[in-house]
């Protein structure tokens, strides 16, 4: 990504966020009062990410899962307990993603980009894979797209952690890197577009065929 590339779409995350806030605040602020009014705790969810160069920050969702004793993992299954039924609606049409807008105001997402691990992966590349580090994470990403039912594909395994760190997980870098290699402003609008319309999704697929697990 070349440093005019990297200006322009900083420059198109920023409209877009401003425009986001103005048009949605509405719409979050609802969001976090059922989700204080369901889960009897802040509607909005924080917790720390590693965010470009490895920096940590404080992520903004809204809130869909209530504490369970003796559930700590941050791997989450399609089935966990810990997430309320309004949770499910709000992880389902993406409406707990809405107070990331924040983030991408203030330069510590973008629109597009990996999206952002709690610490021990992405803090955790080393080598090629560590370029990785050089962009934003995203409130969406060509991971995110192709791997939108990863839940339900967590759900059918014996060891739900293990399979993510051993398998998604190293899938995720190299579609993150094919990405990052194929980069543009068309990939990230045709992204966008995949995740809102999932018939668009077959589009992003020459970028990741071969990469999926079986």
């Amino acid at each position: 990504m070349s440093p005019s590339q990297r200006l322009l779409k900083r420059l198109l995350d920023l409209l877009g966020a401003l425009v986001g806030l103005t048009i949605c605040s509405w719409l979050i602020l609802a969001c976090w009062l059922l989700a204080t009014i369901d889960t009897r705790r802040n509607g909005f969810f924080l917790q720390q990410r590693v965010g470009r160069h490895g920096r940590l920050f404080r992520v903004i969702k809204i809130r869909s899962m209530r504490e369970v004793e003796n559930i700590a993992t941050t791997v989450t299954a399609g089935n966990d307990v810990r997430i309320t039924k309004l949770g499910a609606f709000f992880r389902n049409t993406k409406l707990d993603e809405l107070p990331q807008l924040w983030n991408v105001l203030i330069g510590q997402m973008s629109f597009v980009g990996p999206r952002p691990d709690v610490p021990g992966y992405a803090d955790q590349l080393r080598g090629s894979n560590a370029k990785l580090l050089h962009l934003r994470p995203g409130i969406t990403g060509l991971a995110s797209v192709v791997l939108r039912n990863e839940e339900e594909l967590l759900n059918q395994q014996g060891d739900p952690q293990g399979y993510n760190d051993e398998v998604l997980w190293p899938a995720k870098v190299q579609m993150n890197l094919r990405y990052l290699e194929a980069y543009s402003l068309r990939l990230d609008f045709l992204i966008v577009l995949a995740t809102l319309l999932s018939h668009f999704t077959p589009r992003l697929e020459p970028l990741v065929d071969g990469l999926l697990p079986e």
